[in-house]
């Protein structure tokens, strides 16, 4: 059988790997292994090995002499190289418009006031329940290409503007036909949030909750349309009591349990660290001895900056959740309601300004820290055997991608090996 065909690409002036770093706690910016003007080769979508600038130079050589030894990629401008980042929170599948609501706020009115008037999520709700299939699949394609332009590789995805059996499942199918498209796009984690909150159509929660366990969920595992299970644990949304009822029956059912905790009030990461959840998400209002609780029950937190800068209020605190030895991810939650923007790395770096994060915290909050959030083990790094998810951006120092505060925007993107964006690459 003929070998797997090779390609080299370099020279980069950086290769930020973010490899040997712990996934918990605070990180100096001297822990970050950076290989200096070195290479990357590749082979079906994988990473085969990084190499420094003596190794690179030596196989660029051999394939100059030799090019049915493999494919030669030649970086012509001064470009740094770091892990495709990874957006661990996102409601990016959705229909309608809420700008109107956004201006609202802008003006006064609260989020609560909004959604008690018949506006929030039940206004998204009303709009996607009468979106068809096709039309959800290409809001999202549109979204998601953005979301790959920017530079993130993997991206997690929500239902929960559905909140009935039909257009839940529609909207986890429309999820699942862009990430099997053949358009660009990150890879998509499906998330069913059905427990977003409950429909007019219930009166009572319990009911609700009692409805998605036994209606929808079995044949969300069925159909394989997701195997993550999230719920908005709130005021205004399911109680502390319910969730962790909810939770175990997902438990049970195969899904693993994510939860939005703690945004307008406390509770909801108490009810993750007794269910074991994988993450614990938002977390503005947390108190010391709740982040305590999430760092003893290894629940991950992620932080969800683009919903403070919407709301207009205090971000979750990501200083103390590292100094306190958490694991922490930094994702964008981009929706139509409260985080609009949808810009990981803008977010991250306000983020990193008002709370003194530093250029290590931030990047392993939107890498490998990010994939892990998601359970993730083959990406957020920069070595052999991990998929070949990869972003460059034009500038000398790694430093420089976090003090532009968002505004250097990756010229070459790759998922999966594949070139999505290749602004400087010679052949």
């Amino acid at each position: 059988m003929p070998a797997s065909p090779k390609r080299l690409i370099g020279p980069f002036a950086e290769i930020l790997t973010m490899d040997h770093l712990p996934l918990n706690g605070s990180l100096r910016d001297d822990e970050l292994e950076v290989v200096r003007d070195g290479g990357v080769l590749l082979s079906q979508g994988r990473i085969l090995e990084v190499l420094g600038r003596k190794a690179f130079r030596s196989m660029r050589r051999d394939l100059e002499k030799d090019p049915r030894r493999g494919e030669l990629r030649i970086i012509e401008s001064e470009m740094v190289l770091m892990p495709g980042m990874v957006d661990a929170h996102t409601h990016m599948c959705y229909a309608g418009d809420r700008s109107g609501e956004f201006a609202r706020s802008l003006a006064g009115e609260s989020y609560r006031d909004i959604a008690a008037a018949g506006g929030g999520i039940l206004s998204t709700v009303r709009a996607t329940r009468k979106a068809s299939e096709d039309e959800l699949v290409a809001s999202l394609s549109k979204r998601a290409r953005e979301h790959l332009e920017r530079g993130i590789t993997t991206c997690e995805v929500k239902s929960g503007y559905g909140l009935d059996v039909r257009t839940e499942t529609r909207m986890l199918k429309a999820i699942r036909r862009v990430n099997e498209s053949r358009a660009p796009h990150p890879f998509l984690v499906p998330t069913c949030l059905a427990a977003h909150v409950r429909p007019p159509e219930f009166k009572l929660d319990a009911d609700y909750l009692d409805h998605v366990v036994h209606k929808l969920l079995p044949s969300v595992m069925k159909q394989k349309l997701a195997g993550r299970v999230d719920i908005y644990v709130d005021d205004g949304a399911f109680t502390h009591e319910d969730a962790e009822t909810y939770l175990v029956q997902a438990k049970e059912l195969g899904f693993v349990p994510v939860l939005h905790a703690d945004q307008f009030s406390r509770g909801g990461s108490s009810v993750a660290a007794h269910v074991g959840a994988l993450s614990a998400d938002h977390l503005e209002h947390s108190t010391k001895e709740d982040l305590e609780k999430l760092r003893e029950t290894g629940v991950i937190a992620v932080v969800l900056p683009g919903s403070a800068i919407g709301l207009g209020v205090r971000p979750a605190p990501a200083r103390e959740m590292l100094d306190l030895g958490l694991s922490m991810a930094i994702a964008s939650d981009w929706n139509p309601g409260s985080a609009p923007m949808g810009d990981l790395l803008i977010e991250a770096c306000v983020l990193a300004a008002g709370q003194k994060l530093t250029v290590a915290e931030v990047l392993a909050g939107v890498t490998v820290r990010g994939a892990n959030a998601l359970g993730l083990t083959d990406r957020g790094v920069i070595k052999s055997g991990m998929q070949a998810d990869l972003i460059g951006f034009e500038c000398a120092s790694h430093l420089d991608i976090v003090y532009r505060q968002g505004a250097l925007r990756p010229s070459l993107v790759m998922r999966s090996g594949k070139v999505n964006k290749d602004k400087g690459i010679g052949g």
